[in-house]
C-alpha cells in the first residue's frame, strides 16, 4: 500500500492554476469540484494504478507557498517540462540535477507561488 493517498496543490487563481498545469504539464482538468466551501479541479487519475491522487484546490485555508512540503510529480521528459515551465512565467528554484545515472530532479515555482519539484527517469 503506498503511504500518500491524496494530494492538494494550494492555489489563489484555480483557473489560472489550471492553464499553468494544462501548458507545462499537458494534463486536463474535468469540471470543477466544490468541496466543504472550496473549489477543486482534479488530475487526472486511474484507480487500480500506482500513484495518489491530487487536485488544485482553491479556498480560504489554502495558502500557496515555496516552504514546506515538496510535491514531486513524474514527468517523462524533464527538459521539455522545464522549458514549458519557462515559458508560462515558471522560475526554476533547482536545475536539472542527476540523482543516479537514470533519474533527474528538478524545482519550479508553479502561476501561484508553490515549489513543485519534478522528475524523470
Amino acid at each position: 500500500m503506498n503511504l500518500i493517498a491524496h494530494v492538494e496543490i494550494p492555489v489563489l487563481d484555480l483557473e489560472r492554476a489550471m492553464r499553468f498545469y494544462t501548458a507545462v504539464f499537458d494534463v486536463s482538468f474535468e469540471e470543477i469540484v466544490t468541496i466543504h466551501d472550496n473549489r477543486m479541479a482534479y488530475f487526472p487519475f486511474e484507480e487500480g494504478k500506482d500513484g495518489a491522487s491530487g487536485a488544485l484546490a482553491e479556498g480560504e485555508t489554502y495558502v500557496p507557498t515555496k516552504d514546506g512540503a515538496i510535491i514531486y510529480l513524474g514527468v517523462r521528459n524533464i527538459d521539455y517540462v522545464l522549458a514549458r515551465a519557462v515559458q508560462h512565467g515558471s522560475e526554476i528554484l533547482f536545475p536539472k540535477t542527476p540523482v543516479n545515472e537514470n533519474l533527474f530532479v528538478a524545482e519550479i515555482s508553479d502561476s501561484e507561488g508553490n515549489r513543485i519539484a519534478i522528475q524523470s527517469a
